[in-house]
């Protein structure tokens, strides 16, 4: 959770948006959400998704997430070592929002474009374990 440090007063907001924004905004973290939503992923999965976000930004913004409590780290005990991450039960929260985001972007698309389809790629079922 976000929090200003220790002993100091807590931070204050103007609305409840600006709260949300500070856990999960920015152009990554709702990608990895969304697709978090599918089911548990690894980093690499994660990167097949998302092929624009650099492994170094991938790790920072799970990081962050596992800070903010949205996402859990599962590490098994392997060799080589197997590492997954899943959403919280209070990750799970924020998939209305990413719902409705979707829809809106997809309607802004056709709005735009005239047709969604025109620039919107197909996503592929058979990576939504």
């Amino acid at each position: 959770m976000t929090e200003n440090g220790e002993g100091s007063a807590p931070k204050k907001y103007k609305v409840g948006v600006e709260a949300a924004l500070e856990v999960m905004g920015g152009k990554w973290k709702p990608l990895i959400i969304y697709h978090l939503t599918t089911g548990c992923k690894r980093s690499s999965e994660l990167r097949r998704l998302i092929p624009e976000i650099t492994q170094k930004m991938l790790t920072t913004q799970l990081r962050g997430l596992e800070k903010d409590e949205i996402v859990q780290r599962k590490v098994y005990s392997e060799v080589p070592p197997k590492v997954e991450y899943e959403l919280t039960d209070y990750g799970w929260g924020l998939k209305p929002a990413l719902d409705l985001l979707c829809y809106w972007g997809e309607e802004h698309l056709d709005k735009v474009y005239g047709d969604r389809f025109k620039v919107l790629e197909e996503f592929d079922a058979s990576e939504k374990r």
